[in-house]
C-alpha cells in the first residue's frame, strides 16, 4: 500500500475511534477525491470530511479536540466551499491536510426530509462513504452517489449581460488604477475579479458548445481538461508579474480571451451584446496605455 494512503488511512482511522465515542458527532462522511473514482486522489490529495454534529461550534470554537486524534500543526476556521456552513482546516503532522465541514444535525435532518440542495447533492453525485452513522441518516446521502449530472442553468439575457459589462467596466477599473502607478490595486483586479469573471465565461461557453450536460467542474478545478482548447493554450497569457508593463500586456490578454468566448458565446445564445460599451472601454484601456507608454 501507497505510504501515503496508508497514512490517511490511519488518520481516517484514529478521527473515527475519536468520532464513536464522542455524545455530539452523530454522522461522518468521506468526500471528495478519497471517495470518488473519477479524478480519484494523488499523493497531493487531502481528506475531506462531512461530520454531522449536534453543536458544530465546540469544535469549530476550540481546537483541542484535534490532539485525541493526532498533532496538529495549523489549523484554522472558514466558510465551506459553498458558504452553508464552516469548516475547519487542519495540517496534521506529516503534511496530513484534513477538512472537517461541521453540519449541524438540524440542517442534515432538513436535508432528508425536505430534499438535498442541488449544490450539496453535486458533492455527494461525485462520490461519498459513510464513516459513522449514528442516526440513520446517510441513506439519501448516499443514494446521490453516482447520479447523473443535471443540465447546467444558462444564464438569461439579463445574468449575461451583467458579467459582460461587470467585466469591461473593470478592464477600464485596472487600466486607470495601473496607469496610477497603484499595480497592488491594479493587478489584484486583473488577476481575480476578471479572472473570475472570464472563468464563468469559460464555464458558459463550454456548456453551450459541448452541451449543458458537460461536466466543468466545480470553481475551475480541472479547467485545463474541460475549457476550450483554444482558450487552455492561452492562459499562460492572462496572468502578470507584480510589474507595470506586464500587467498591461496581462490585461490586454485577458480582453482578448473575453473578447472572444463571449462572441462566440453570445452568438450561442441570441442575445444582444454591449459591443459599443466593449469598443469604447477597449479604446479607453489602449488610450490609458499609449499615454503610459509616452510618459504622459
Amino acid at each position: 500500500m501507497d505510504q501515503n494512503v496508508k497514512a490517511y488511512q490511519l488518520l481516517a482511522e484514529k478521527f473515527l475511534r475519536w468520532a464513536q465515542g464522542e455524545e455530539g458527532i452523530r454522522a461522518a462522511l468521506m468526500i471528495g477525491s478519497r471517495a470518488r473514482t473519477d479524478h480519484p486522489a494523488d499523493q497531493w490529495a487531502d481528506l475531506d470530511l462531512i461530520v454531522v454534529a449536534v453543536d458544530p461550534g465546540q469544535y469549530l470554537a476550540s481546537a483541542a479536540w484535534l490532539r485525541a486524534i493526532a498533532v496538529p500543526w495549523l489549523t484554522f476556521v472558514e466558510p465551506s466551499a459553498n458558504g452553508r456552513v464552516l469548516e475547519r482546516r487542519v495540517l496534521f503532522e506529516g503534511g496530513l491536510d484534513v477538512d472537517f465541514a461541521f453540519l449541524p444535525l438540524e440542517m442534515a435532518r432538513q436535508m432528508v426530509e425536505a430534499g438535498i440542495p442541488p449544490d450539496v447533492s453535486d458533492v455527494f453525485r461525485r462520490g461519498i462513504r459513510v464513516l459513522l452513522d449514528k442516526d440513520d441518516l446517510s441513506g439519501p446521502f448516499l443514494h446521490q452517489a453516482g447520479a447523473s449530472l443535471p443540465p447546467a442553468p444558462l444564464p438569461d439575457q439579463a445574468e449575461f449581460l451583467e458579467l459582460v459589462n461587470n467585466f469591461w467596466y473593470h478592464a477600464v477599473w485596472s487600466a486607470k488604477h495601473l496607469r496610477r502607478g497603484e499595480l497592488w490595486w491594479a493587478k489584484s483586479c486583473a488577476d481575480d475579479l476578471l479572472k473570475y469573471l472570464l472563468r464563468r465565461m469559460l464555464e458558459w461557453h463550454a456548456h453551450l458548445t459541448r452541451g449543458p450536460e458537460f461536466d466543468t467542474w466545480l470553481r475551475g478545478r480541472f479547467l485545463e481538461e474541460w475549457a476550450d482548447p483554444r482558450a487552455v493554450k492561452v492562459l499562460s497569457q492572462v496572468y502578470a508579474h507584480y510589474d507595470g508593463p506586464d500587467i498591461w500586456r496581462a490585461l490586454f490578454a485577458t480582453m482578448d480571451l473575453f473578447r472572444w468566448l463571449s462572441y462566440e458565446s453570445v452568438g450561442y445564445l441570441g442575445y444582444d451584446y454591449p459591443r459599443l460599451g466593449e469598443q469604447q472601454a477597449t479604446e479607453l484601456v489602449k488610450v490609458m496605455f499609449e499615454t503610459a507608454q509616452a510618459g504622459e
